[in-house]
């Protein structure tokens, strides 16, 4: 499992997902997120604007990541 860190309290899901480089721009994590193809915490999630927060872990194409506070 990959760790990501953040340095504010929380980041939103489409953010996280473009900071970890899963995707290339916000319309594509918009996209992803909608389709129901990413977890969070092992459900799925359709919110891209879902708080994350550190030792949430998120799922996306067979990546396993867990935001963690810098």
């Amino acid at each position: 499992m990959e760790k990501i860190s953040i340095t504010t309290d929380f980041i939103k899901l489409d953010s996280f997902l473009k900071l970890a480089a899963l995707v290339g721009t916000g319309g594509e994590a918009k996209y992803v997120i909608q389709e129901g193809m990413v977890t969070v915490n092992g459900e799925v999630c359709t919110m891209r604007g879902k708080k994350l927060y550190p030792g949430d872990k998120v799922s996306f194409a067979d990546n396993l990541l867990e935001v963690e506070k810098a």
